[in-house]
C-alpha cells in the first residue's frame, strides 16, 4: 500500500527543515539508499536517502519550503502494482508516544524481535519485504520495523530467524492515565510583533523573516541566558613570547604550505588546559554533571546569517599544524553550510574570538550544554610593570571566561585560565 514519505529529524536538535531541492520527480522508481533530496536544518545542508524502494506517486512539500516540520509527510511512495489512486489512501503517520521505556542492554541478535501485533492488527512492510518473510517462512508481526514508523524493510527481514506464528496475547489491562504535568509559565520575550510594527507603522523599514538557523539562535540562546547561572573571570595575557614564537614557527614551515594563527594556539592551549584542570571539561546534563576524557574544543565561525561552533575533536592530541589545517577546513566548509552534524555538536567547551574584528573584550553567551566559553579580544600596545619593576610596553590581549555556575565553581575557573596563560606566555610547552 501507498506510503508516506516523512520529514527526516537529522540532528537530535531538528525540529524543522527546508526542503531545498528534490532529486526525484513523480513516477520516479527509486531504490533503499538513492539520494531522494536536499534538507536545509538550521546549521546544515543534507542529504536525504529513501529507506524503501518504490515510485515516487506525489511529492506533497514543493522545493523552497521553509519550516516543514518533522515527521511532516512530504511524498508518498507507491508498492509494486499500484497506481497514483493508492495516493488518497496513503495512511496517516502514527502518533509516536510521549514517553517509553528505554530498552534494557541485550547480546546482539542476528535481527530484533518485536512483541507481536495483536489479532487483526496491521503489519506495515515493504512489498520486497513481504516477499522476502513469505519465502523465508517469517511472521512479519513478529518483526521490528527500522522504517519510518515501525515500518518493515528489507534489512529487518534479512537477518530475522523463522519462528513460528505466534498466538495473540491476552489484552492487557489498561494503564492507568498519568497525570498531566503542569504547564510551564511562558517566558516574556518582549512585546508582540503588532506592538512592535505599530511602533513603527510611520518609519520606513524592511521586514526580515527568521530562517531556521537565526530562529535556533534566538531560542537556544534565549533559553540559555534565562536559564544559565553564568559568572564571569576575565584575564589580561602578554602576547610578545607567542608573537615572536610563531613568527619564527611560521617561517620554518614555510616550505610546508603552514601557517600558524594566533588563535590555533589559542585552541591547542585551551585543549591542555582542559586536560591541566580536568574538572572543567564538563557538561551540565540535566540532573548531573559529565566530566569529558577528551579536549573536543568548539569554535565559533561567523556566516552569512548566524554562525557555526564545529567541534576540533582531541585537540590535546593533534599538533599545531594540524590543528591550523583541520579549523580551515571545518571553518571553510562552515561558510558553505556542508558541515555534517558530529562535525558542529559536541564538546564540553566552546571558543569565540573577535580580537580579529578590533573588540578588546566581551562577555560571551554560554552554548549548551557546555561548562563555559572562552570569549577572546584583541591583542593590544599597553604599559605593563616587567619583572624587574621597570615600565614597558607590551602586546596584551584580555580573555573573558564565562562559566555555568552549576558545573564549575569560581576558584576552578580562575585555575583553567590560569592555565590557559601559562601556555600562551610559555608557547613552546605546547611543542611538548
Amino acid at each position: 500500500m501507498a506510503t508516506e514519505i516523512l520529514m527526516p529529524a537529522l540532528s537530535p536538535t531538528m525540529e524543522e527543515g527546508t526542503l531545498a531541492k528534490w532529486l526525484v520527480k513523480e513516477g520516479d522508481v527509486v531504490k533503499s539508499g538513492q539520494i531522494l533530496a536536499e534538507i536545509e536544518t538550521d546549521k546544515a545542508t543534507m542529504e536525504f536517502e529513501a529507506t524503501d524502494e518504490g515510485t515516487i506517486g506525489k511529492l506533497l512539500v514543493a522545493e523552497g519550503t521553509a519550516g516543514v516540520k518533522v515527521n511532516a509527510a512530504i511524498a508518498v511512495l507507491l508498492e509494486e502494482g499500484e497506481d497514483a489512486s493508492a495516493v488518497a489512501a496513503a495512511p496517516a503517520a502514527a502518533a509516536k508516544p510521549a514517553e517509553a521505556a528505554a530498552p534494557a542492554a541485550a547480546p546482539a541478535a542476528a535481527a530484533p524481535a518485536a512483541a507481536p501485533a495483536a489479532s487483526g492488527a496491521r503489519v506495515f512492510a515493504s512489498p520486497l519485504a513481504r516477499r522476502i518473510a513469505k519465502e523465508k517462512g517469517l511472521d512479519l508481526s513478529a518483526v521490528q520495523g527500522s522504517g519510518p514508523h515501525g515500518r518493515i524493510v528489507r534489512a529487518d527481514v534479512e537477518g530475522a530467524q523463522a519462528a513460528p506464528k505466534a498466538a495473540a496475547p491476552a489484552p492487557a489491562a489498561a494503564a492507568a492515565a498519568p497525570a498531566a504535568a503542569p504547564a510551564k509559565a511562558a517566558m516574556p520575550t518582549g512585546p508582540s510583533t503588532e506592538t512592535v510594527l505599530k511602533m513603527y507603522a510611520d518609519r520606513e523599514f524592511t521586514e526580515v523573516a527568521l530562517d531556521g538557523m537565526r530562529r535556533t539562535i534566538a531560542a537556544r540562546l534565549t533559553e540559555a541566558k534565562q536559564t544559565i547561572p553564568h559568572f564571569y573571570l576575565r584575564r589580561d595575557v602578554q602576547l610578545d613570547a607567542l608573537m615572536d614564537f610563531r613568527a619564527t614557527l611560521n617561517k620554518s614551515l614555510e616550505s610546508r604550505g603552514v601557517k600558524l594563527s594566533v588563535n590555533d594556539f589559542i585552541i591547542k592551549a585551551c585543549a591542555q588546559a582542559l586536560q591541566a584542570v580536568p574538572d572543567c571539561n564538563a557538561v551540565w546534563a540535566g540532573d548531573r554533571i559529565l566530566k569529558l576524557k577528551p579536549s573536543d574544543v568548539a569554535v565559533a565561525v561567523a556566516i552569512e546569517g548566524g554562525l557555526f561552533t564545529p567541534v576540533l575533536r582531541d585537540a590535546d592530541k593533534k599538533s599545531l599544524s594540524a590543528l591550523s589545517a583541520e579549523m580551515k577546513d571545518l571553518a571553510g566548509r562552515a561558510k558553505t553550510k556542508k558541515l555534517a552534524p558530529h562535525e558542529y555538536q559536541g564538546g564540553s567547551f566552546a571558543i569565540s574570538n573577535l580580537g580579529m574584528m578590533g573588540i578588546d573584550n566581551f562577555d560571551a553567551v554560554i552554548n549548551p550544554p557546555h561548562g563555559s566559553i572562552l570569549a577572546v579580544g584583541a591583542g593590544v600596545k599597553k604599559p605593563v610593570v616587567k619583572a624587574d619593576g621597570t615600565i614597558g610596553v607590551a602586546t596584551v590581549m584580555s580573555m573573558t571566561l564565562s562559566v555555568d555556575h552549576r558545573v564549575i565553581d569560581g576558584a576552578l575557573g580562575a585555575a583553567f585560565l590560569k592555565a590557559v596563560i601559562e601556555a600562551l606566555e610559555n608557547p613552546m610547552t605546547m611543542l611538548a
